[in-house]
């Protein structure tokens, strides 16, 4: 197997991993506010949290931060939490464009939030000559990864609501509560340990 298809296997079971859940709940928490009807604000939104990630993974790889991991290990579920409450804490008048712009800033800046967890190993793994293929090609597996979780959660949105009819409040209540509950627990689980 050839380094690009390494990365890009990496990226894609970073997110996928079910043992580490965290960005996959982020991503699902920052879903909640929408629709299925939204897809194209959707794909805006993960690719912010994208970019986000791949300029911290980025910065790491070459030596310009290195963050303490306790600290990140605590701030991403506390980007979980704050994405449930601005879910539930938006009125139904505001989710329009502005309420978009504003979501996509708040992922791209979760997104710099989540890249420092996995920053510390990356930065293990790379430092051959190749590392700016490693990082796109990661990337890459990281993007196709988040949209496969989108496609999987607004494929169970969409049959859910065909069969019972579902109001969009009480499923983004429903998905950002959760969000917020399992997110809580990590935050006490990060202060804890």
């Amino acid at each position: 197997m050839d380094q690009f298809s390494v990365y890009l296997q990496l990226g894609y079971e970073h997110i996928s991993d079910l043992g580490a859940y965290d960005h996959m709940l982020f991503i699902i928490t920052l879903c909640a506010f929408y629709s299925w009807r939204s897809w194209k604000k959707i794909l805006i939104l993960v690719t912010a949290f994208t970019i986000g990630h791949s300029i911290t993974l980025a910065l790491s790889a070459f030596n310009i931060i290195n963050i303490p991991q306790q600290l990140v290990e605590t701030a991403i579920p506390i980007t979980i939490f704050l994405t449930a409450i601005h879910n539930v804490s938006v009125s139904a008048d505001r989710k329009g464009a502005r309420s978009v712009h504003a979501n996509y800033w708040l992922a791209l800046f979760f997104g710099f939030i989540h890249g420092m967890g996995f920053s510390n190993f990356f930065r293990a793994l790379t430092g051959g000559e190749g590392i700016v293929l490693e990082l796109f090609a990661f990337n890459v597996g990281l993007e196709l990864g988040q949209l496969l979780i989108v496609v999987i959660f607004f494929a169970l949105y969409y049959v859910l609501d065909r069969l019972f009819k579902i109001r969009h409040r009480d499923w983004n209540l429903f998905i950002s509560g959760a969000g917020a509950g399992v997110s809580l627990i990590m935050i006490i689980e990060a202060l804890l340990g």
